[in-house]
């Protein structure tokens, strides 16, 4: 589970609903305050992981937007802050991937596209569907296909659990397993609150799409779009020689952020958006240059 830095939305930042055609979706939205010569650059769209939120992208905000890009983070349906139905249909892979060209529409061409884990997988099912509205991709901490074994095994003890338990009695559960040893006692009520909101069905799901995701590397390489493959130092989901072997399939830009685990974007943020702005920056002069 990902632990946000903080559940409060920076200054400048705006905490509301996206509206789309397929919905509203809770969103935190930062317009660019840098002082691009050329202006504010393409809208950075952020997705968050299994579990997570778009809170988990919070300490990026302001460096993003300080470098002159918006960015708007979002709940997925089901996630969080944003509703879903109960039925596990509602969850496919396909209907979340055209969440996010419905996002993408609703924000405006062109979007840098950022999903984290399970996001990296549900973003490269929306290019693949329609890479027109995106002018790059980003995959944090997400492999080529299904995770590693032992998360595998996790996955399954917890979608058990969420057949039988409700959603309190899980939390109670995991809590009871022990927390990571740098938890802060301090956000526990808020990711509890967070847990609580989550639709069960959501994460059944999804955390079988995780189990399951065949590779797709070939077809993402196909695409005529700017990649770039970030993780940290270490990842207990996908090891690091693994997305190492990803990128390069993909004639992807390859980031490693010191310091960080699978979770960079809360782990090391500072470093993660240097990372994130010197790849959309490069892109901003390729095209310039074009």
């Amino acid at each position: 589970m990902s632990r946000p830095l903080t559940f409060t939305p920076p200054p400048g930042t705006r905490s509301g609903p996206l509206q789309t055609s397929r919905g509203a979706f809770a969103a935190l939205l930062t317009p660019a305050a840098g002082p691009a010569a050329s202006g504010p650059g393409p809208t950075a769209l952020l997705l968050p992981g299994f579990t997570g939120s778009k809170e988990d992208f919070t300490a990026l905000l302001q460096p993003l937007a300080a470098a002159g890009y918006p960015v708007v983070a979002v709940d997925g349906r089901g996630q969080y802050e944003t509703p879903g139905p109960d039925g596990q249909e509602a969850y496919s892979q396909d209907e979340l991937a055209r969440d996010v060209l419905a996002q993408a529409a609703a924000i405006g061409d062109p979007v840098h596209l950022v999903g984290h884990s399970l996001g990296g997988h549900i973003a490269r099912a929306a290019v693949l569907l329609d890479a027109a509205p995106f002018a790059s991709l980003t995959l944090i901490s997400s492999g080529p296909a299904e995770v590693a074994d032992v998360q595998k095994q996790k996955l399954k003890l917890l979608s058990d659990a969420l057949t039988r338990l409700e959603m309190a009695q899980v939390w109670q559960a995991m809590r009871a397993m022990g927390p990571p040893q740098d938890a802060d006692a301090g956000d526990e009520p808020a990711l509890r609150r967070r847990w609580l909101m989550h639709n069960p069905a959501q994460l059944i799901a999804t955390g079988r799409q995780l189990a399951t995701e065949p590779d797709r590397v070939g077809e993402l390489a196909a695409l005529p779009l700017a990649l770039h493959v970030m993780s940290g130092e270490s990842d207990d989901a996908w090891p690091v020689p693994l997305l190492d072997e990803m990128a390069v399939r993909l004639g992807a830009v390859r980031s490693v952020i010191a310091g960080a685990e699978h979770s960079p974007n809360t782990d090391r943020p500072e470093r993660t958006a240097e990372a994130l702005t010197a790849f959309w920056d490069a892109q901003r002069r390729a095209g310039a240059q074009r």
